[in-house]
């Protein structure tokens, strides 16, 4: 049988390490997570911002956030620890 976990809990083992944020609307956010409080806001480090190319649909924008950031919970859709992002081929241009 398998073992259960809860999600804060599994939250609580990603930190230190890289996660996936995909937010409401098409903002995703890649950084290492730090920390989190019961409403799932988001402490990130080395923060990467992506959102979908106003020109080109199919394509994704990447800005280094280069800060600390915190994310607001109720807007975080998904979250997927260990991800690195959207696949490099979909970039369209980067920020630093």
């Amino acid at each position: 049988m398998a073992t259960r976990i809860l999600p804060l809990e599994l939250i609580d083992k990603a930190i230190g390490s890289k996660i996936w944020v995909l937010m409401r609307g098409s903002k995703e956010v890649v950084g290492i997570l730090r920390g989190f409080d019961d409403y799932v806001n988001l402490v990130l480090d080395d923060a990467v911002e992506y959102t979908q190319d106003p020109k080109e649909k199919d394509k994704v924008i990447k800005t280094e956030l280069n800060a600390e950031v915190l994310l607001n919970g109720n807007q975080i859709a998904v979250l997927v620890p260990g991800g690195e992002g959207p696949p490099p081929e979909s970039l369209a241009e980067s920020f630093s």
